[in-house]
């Protein structure tokens, strides 16, 4: 092994290699942390080279796994660890990636993709047999990245101390890792393999984004030798740019497209270098921003945007969003020119709005759908995610919707624990939707069969063409086969005949909120979970009255999610092998024409009626429960809400403010909707119409959430009316954002000398003080200094203007009086 890498060492010449400057401080800092951070420039060898020398150097007994966040990334680094030993990849170096492993028993540097490290942990939480975990590219800040770092720091602190980590990236979130990490040493690599020169220049805004792009595109490479990689954001820019510079380059440079979506064949392809006296032109998405040395690059060009998928709870869909990179990116791209020689990175900006962006990327842990990872805490033995430590919290919001899904899809029982099918699902370790189409084909070798071909193309992102799922089922590619046949192996199934039939009840196992009905007779449809999708106007499918739809994505600014593929089903036949998709129910609605409400049963899936029938009486229970989902779906305002009742919310609101140590339940909208059965509810006996609805008295109502210790509290220390020294009980006013007011006439304030307040003595009431005729004279929230201040010239004036009334010197001892003053005859 040391001559082999004595070899490599020579083969790579340690003064190109600015990390190896700072191996012996990491090799001190792993022997004596259990984290370590290292950010280390673009082309410094920390994932090419570094590994190899921790493999040799670091004493460490057991294997090194090292995470890659992209599947090519995590091969070629795999592969160029490999040569450098003068092997081929599964031997002392492997990889693994879904559906790929090339790992033998004498491995021991693993490279594997995200999802890979997470089912290994899950299956041997002591990952027994491995001393160094290396996530590498950690400023992607990916889900599966930030879920392997929690786990892994649970493994730490409960199993494995000898266990270590090392983070690496060019560009670290040090101020985050070091809050979250306060004892792991940080080591920087200094300089960068060649300088790389760095250029803004804003595109020109009269034209078309690509042709802009083309235009600079075309003039950097006459102007400069060598092959360029061109930064875009998505496939459609891709083509769009790559359809403008084949008019404008010369004959002897390549075109080559690099994004996610190609085959890995496909992606190799682009990578590799041109042949002699050829240049290409790399057209990439942030695929190709790390771990990538694509031959003869030296020029980039950065369009300064990607595309990231932004998940919307309210829909469970995820919408594409095109946004500007974060200055992190930025350093990652043009770190991509100076990987071989000198090179020359064009950023498609100005300079001023390149320095206003964001420092680092937001984490996809902050707006992804987090049902595959509810499920990964939840196998892990974790019902609540504050057990672990994150580098940012999953959203509350998010892990709802999660568990929503989950529920839906029968991983979860009613106390959120995972059942024998969520189990099931967890360990087959993909997309919870997925997993529940496999899990719901059972023992039926057929079922199985057509359940994996059809996760094996929904694992993928869809090809252009048609939207119809059917072209794909009835003629598979061999990638999709070979992968359906690995599900089949990992479900201990073999034969079977994939059952066009089948598909529509699998489907509907795991994307049953998909179900779509034709609106009318356009290419519009309504889903079962409430959302509108589309498909193109000519696409064949729009003529099918129902379908289930398992690919959606939301567009940017369309309010219809975009079908992209679909079944067509038999509604019938489905309501049949799926009675579980149907519920009866009774609905109750405003009818314009008669001003009242109307109650129906209905047979429905999710927001889709299948049958609808009018009901002239129906039990109260019915009743109440739609009347209760009508109000929902309306909002509170339906609800008679009195000024009293009113007043009640504002109260309990200031009362969660000033008075924080008491457990004050919320009364805010979204809240007081989802518990309309624990208040509300109980005062609806008798109520049979709208106007029986809208006279339930609501300060009764909402007062079922306070227990009775509460409820007198809030009447002692926040009440409704203060009584004055007349005597007069006045109400008080209380507001979400002013302070609570008195509206008072002053002669009854009199022999009041200090300000009235409430919450304890903690909030001084506003006083509105009054004239006898009931006019605003003063607003104060300190009485004793009106006393001495303001109210001569008060006094003055009010004993021209009501000369019968009393108006003492010495207000804050004079008697108080609701009247005139008494004249002897």
């Amino acid at each position: 092994m040391r001559a082999i890498l004595a070899q490599a060492e020579r083969e790579l010449s340690l003064s190109e290699l600015p990390v190896s400057e700072v191996l012996p401080e990491l090799l001190a800092a792993l022997a004596q942390a259990p984290q370590v951070l290292l950010a280390a420039p673009t082309g410094a060898g920390k994932s090419t080279w570094l590994p190899l020398q921790l493999l040799q150097q670091a004493q460490l007994p057991g294997r090194i796994i090292m995470l890659e966040p992209r599947r090519l990334a995590a091969r070629n680094v795999a592969q160029r660890l490999a040569e450098l030993l003068g092997e081929q990849p599964g031997g002392t170096v492997g990889y693994r990636m879904r559906g790929e492993n090339c790992c033998g028993a004498n491995t021991r540097l693993e490279v594997v993709t995200e999802g890979i490290l997470t089912r290994m942990l899950q299956r041997d939480p002591m990952l027994d047999g491995v001393s160094l975990v290396i996530l590498d590219e950690f400023h992607e800040r990916s889900l599966q990245a930030d879920l392997a770092l929690a786990l892994l720091l649970d493994v730490q602190q409960g199993l494995r101390e000898d266990l270590k980590i090392l983070l690496m990236s060019a560009t670290l979130d040090n101020d985050r890792l070091r809050a979250l990490l306060p004892d792991a040493p940080f080591i920087a690599s200094e300089g960068r393999s060649f300088p790389v020169t760095r250029r803004f220049a804003s595109l020109n805004n009269q034209l078309r984004f690509e042709e802009a792009v083309a235009r600079e595109v075309a003039q950097l490479l006459r102007e400069e030798t060598g092959s360029l990689l061109l930064f875009l954001p998505g496939v459609a820019e891709i083509e769009r740019v790559k359809r403008e510079l084949e008019a404008r380059v010369s004959e002897d440079v390549d075109l080559s497209p690099l994004y996610g979506a190609l085959s890995l064949d496909a992606q190799r392809r682009a990578i590799l270098p041109s042949p002699p006296g050829r240049r290409k032109v790399v057209l990439a998405t942030n695929i190709a921003e790390t771990s990538l040395t694509i031959e003869g690059i030296r020029l980039v060009v950065d369009s300064a945007l990607e595309r990231t998928a932004q998940f919307e709870v309210r829909s469970g869909v995820t919408r594409l969003q095109t946004q500007r990179i974060s200055q992190a990116s930025m350093t990652q791209r043009a770190g991509r020119a100076g990987r071989l020689e000198p090179g020359i990175c064009l950023h498609l900006l100005a300079q001023e709005q390149a320095l206003r962006a964001a420092a680092q990327s937001e984490p996809e842990i902050l707006h992804s759908d987090l049902a595959a990872l509810q499920m990964d805490l939840l196998q892990w033995g974790c019902p609540d995610v504050a057990q672990l430590r994150w580098l940012d919290m999953p959203p509350p919001r998010h892990l709802r919707a999660a568990r929503t899904l989950l529920t839906r899809l029968a991983a979860l029982d009613d106390a959120g624990r995972l059942t024998a099918v969520g189990r099931k699902m967890a360990e087959l370790g993909s997309d919870p939707r997925l997993c529940a189409m496999l899990c719901a084909a059972g023992q039926n070798k057929d079922a199985i069969a057509s359940a994996a071909l059809l996760v094996a193309i929904l694992e993928e992102p869809p090809r252009s063409g048609s939207a119809d799922l059917r072209d794909a089922l009835h003629r598979p590619q061999s990638s999709w086969q070979r992968r359906a046949r690995q599900w089949q192996q990992r479900l201990n199934v073999s034969g079977g005949n994939v059952d066009a039939d089948l598909f529509p009840a699998l489907l509907a196992a795991g994307f049953a909120d998909r179900l779509a009905q034709r609106r009318g007779n356009s290419a519009r449809y309504q889903l079962a979970n409430g959302i509108g999708a589309m498909l193109d106007e000519q696409d064949g499918l729009s003529r099918s009255e129902w379908l289930i739809a398992p690919s959606l994505l939301q567009g940017a600014s369309a309010a219809d999610a975009r079908i992209l593929l679909a079944l067509p089903v038999d509604i019938e036949a489905l309501r049949q092998q799926c009675p579980q998709l149907v519920e009866q129910r009774t609905d109750v609605e405003w009818d314009e024409e008669k001003g009242t409400l109307r109650a129906w049963r209905r047979e429905v899936s999710g927001a889709l009626v299948l049958k609808a029938q009018p009901m002239s009486r129906p039990e109260p229970e019915v009743l109440h429960a739609a009347m209760l989902r009508w109000i929902r779906e309306k909002g509170l305002s339906v609800l008679g809400w009195t000024p009293e009742a009113e007043q009640l919310r504002l109260r309990l609101h200031c009362a969660a403010q000033w008075l924080p140590d008491e457990a004050w339940p919320a009364f805010d909208d979204e809240t007081l909707l989802e518990s309309l059965e624990a208040w509300l509810l109980p005062e609806m006996d008798g109520v049979r119409d709208l106007k029986g609805l809208q006279n339930v008295n609501l300060v009764s109502a909402l007062l079922h959430l306070l227990t009775w210790s509460q409820r007198q509290r809030l009447d002692t220390v926040l009440p409704t009316h203060y009584t004055v020294p007349t005597g007069s009980r006045l109400p008080i006013r209380y507001d979400a954002e002013k302070p609570p007011a008195l509206a008072v006439r002053i002669q009854e304030m009199f022999g009041e000398a200090s300000n009235p307040a409430v919450a304890e003595g903690r909030i001084p009431l506003v006083l509105e003080l009054l004239s006898p005729a009931h006019r605003p004279l003063q607003i104060t929230r300190d009485l004793a200094a009106f006393w001495r201040g303001a109210y001569p010239e008060v006094q003055k004036e009010m004993k021209g203007r009501y000369p019968k009334h009393p108006w003492p010197d010495d207000p804050a001892n004079a008697l108080p009086t609701r009247r005139t003053k008494k004249f002897s005859s």
